[in-house]
């Protein structure tokens, strides 16, 4: 029997079927700690989902960072063929299942179910609850590396998720509506632990990512995403909104949670506040 396509979020009750289905998912650990970059790669070496690979958010989810004027943010998205060619190396065919998991909420996973959809590929998906969901079932794991399989088929197609540059959204402010997805403290300018000075881009509204999660850490069902997104909205469509955080990373989560709710056609801001805040010429607000 075939299994339908998972465009935005997956049980571990339907990640199993997959994986016991003739035509298995590609498995992706993206486990990761801002304070201690080696963290998820010992966690996947430690224990990971039977299969899975591990991509790594500095090496594999960001291309090389820039200094100076040609500075794009902590993360900036890696060339989209280079990216296609690391999926190949996992083995990624054309069409295939991918699902992304992490422990941090999905703030990394998000950032994977993006950057597929921005190479064309929709047959990609989130494990709701991540790896705790997947330990609190009673599912397996594995410490063992796993075996490659021969390079994918994969090919970049046309991009379903677009990104904008710090001057494109420049240019549109006050035509957009802009969410922000950091923390209502780095919101407001109160704090700034990663980036060079503290505030947020002028017209902005904050939607912390974690408000698109239960208490259990779970995804809210998509109709309350829905009606909490459309309030933030007013009166913009969500076609006309445009989504950003620190780093391009927890930005993914808030684009992953309207596209689970039905509101599709937002965009990303990868630089985020990290290259905003770093652009002298480029206004700033506090409060």
């Amino acid at each position: 029997m075939s299994h339908p396509v998972h465009r935005s979020l997956v049980s571990v009750d339907q990640l199993q079927a997959l994986m016991a289905s003739p035509t298995p998912p590609l498995v992706v650990d993206v486990r990761f700690d801002l304070a201690d970059t080696g963290a998820g790669e010992r966690a996947f070496a430690a224990a990971h989902l039977p299969g899975a690979f591990y991509l790594h958010l500095d090496r594999d989810l960001s291309g090389p960072k820039q200094v100076g004027e040609h500075f794009r943010g902590r993360h900036p998205l890696p060339e989209r063929e280079a990216f296609a060619a690391t999926l190949r190396s996992l083995g990624l065919r054309h069409g295939q299942q991918l699902i992304a998991y992490d422990a941090a909420d999905g703030m990394y996973a998000a950032r994977l179910w993006w950057m597929l959809r921005w190479l064309g590929h929709d047959a990609v998906a989130v494990l709701d609850g991540g790896f705790a969901a997947w330990q609190q079932a009673g599912a397996g794991t594995s410490a063992a590396p796993s075996p490659r399989p021969p390079e994918g088929d994969f090919a970049l197609g046309e991009a379903l998720e677009q990104p904008l540059s710090a001057q494109e959204l420049f240019g549109q402010l006050g035509r957009v509506r802009l969410i922000d997805a950091r923390a209502a403290e780095r919101f407001r300018g109160e704090v700034e632990p990663l980036d060079k000075q503290a505030g947020h881009i002028p017209g902005a509204s904050n939607r912390f990512f974690k408000g698109n999660l239960t208490p259990e850490g779970r995804f809210k069902p998509a109709d309350q995403l829905r009606a909490e997104f459309l309030a933030v909205l007013g009166s913009f469509d969500s076609a006309d909104t445009v989504h950003q955080c620190g780093s391009g990373v927890t930005a993914c989560h808030n684009l992953l949670a309207m596209h689970h709710a039905g509101l599709t056609g937002s965009r990303l801001y990868p630089g985020s506040w990290s290259e905003w805040s770093a652009q002298p010429r480029l206004p700033l607000a506090k409060g």
